[in-house]
């Protein structure tokens, strides 16, 4: 983020909306939080340059593209120098099938969410993430047998 600019409670009304719709049109964005369509234009504005909304996507059907299996892989790495964490961290991010991963405390070093078509190609791509001669010590496959709750958005808190 860029310049941080405190938040009010405006901009947090705001920002609930836009998580759930961000086409939704100025007009009913600012029926429902008391702004002109052009002060809520500004204010998203604003909060896009600032970088507190980060990005607007589609979000996609995984059945929709073939995407049936969700796991959540455990990872612990062999060696604990910053050059393999780097290596490890890099390779997380350039892999499309890697929707999510986070350095954890604890026994294991990272919490890997994959997107696979079936068991076969989360194998395969197992193997070749966390086998391959990557540091990788051990790890652990939890595939999903059905989401319980999915989604990118975060609580936010009105004054």
């Amino acid at each position: 983020m860029r310049e941080p600019h405190p938040l009010d409670d405006l901009d947090r009304l705001l920002l609930g909306l836009v998580q759930q719709d961000a086409r939704r049109p100025l007009h009913e964005l600012g029926d429902e939080v008391g702004l002109s369509p052009s002060a809520v234009q500004r204010r998203l504005t604003r909060l896009r340059r600032t970088g507190v909304i980060r990005a607007e996507v589609a979000v996609v059907a995984p059945e929709a593209v073939g995407a049936g299996l969700t796991s959540l892989v455990l990872v612990a790495l062999a060696d604990d120098d910053p050059e393999h964490h780097a290596a490890f961290r890099a390779r997380m991010r350039e892999e499309a099938c890697v929707q999510q991963c986070y350095a954890v405390i604890g026994q294991w070093d990272y919490a890997v969410l994959l997107v696979t078509r079936d068991i076969a190609q989360n194998r395969e791509l197992s193997r070749r993430l966390f086998v391959s001669d990557f540091g990788v010590r051990r790890y652990e496959t939890f595939p999903s047998s059905g989401a319980v709750k999915s989604g990118l958005t975060l609580p936010i808190e009105t004054g």
